[in-house]
């Protein structure tokens, strides 16, 4: 296992290597999978939508709400439906970073999805949003540490 591996928390490497396994239009296939299992906003948060989050640097609205438990996150994501591309990648960094503390997402290294083979779909633009994304998850799990 390399470095970088290592600083992947085991579910979400898990879905890094389903993406590396698939070739070009299967990889953009599994994003749309991801997209419509994206689970839909809990009902205590609802109602509560504009106390979320929202992922400025993303072009499409992404808000994110955290809840930590017991030091473990879970992330909650509302996102489009007519954003497939993005709902797809939160609803992966929401599995994959599910029951994460906050140390293993500050460790997430920035460019991990490049392991994915995102790079080769995706414009740079969107590779730009996953970007974001998780850089927003990262200061919820530094703000969570730090109160």
């Amino acid at each position: 296992m390399n470095e970088t591996n290592e600083k992947i928390p085991a579910r979400l490497q898990e879905i890094v290597e389903d993406f590396a396994f698939c070739e070009g239009r299967e990889k953009l296939e599994l994003l749309l999978e991801y997209s419509e299992r994206m689970p839909a906003l809990p009902e205590w948060l609802q109602d509560e939508h504009e106390s979320m989050d929202q992922v400025q640097e993303c072009m499409t609205p992404v808000y994110v709400q955290a809840k930590t438990e017991d030091g473990k996150m879970t992330f909650y994501f509302d996102v489009p439906p007519e954003s497939p591309t993005v709902r797809g990648y939160a609803a992966i960094m929401a599995e994959g970073l599910q029951g994460a503390t906050p140390q293993e997402v500050l460790g997430v290294p920035a460019g991990f999805f490049l392991q994915m083979g995102l790079e080769k779909v995706l414009t740079q633009q969107r590779l730009n949003g996953i970007t974001a994304i998780l850089a927003h998850m990262k200061r919820l799990a530094l703000k969570t540490l730090q109160s």
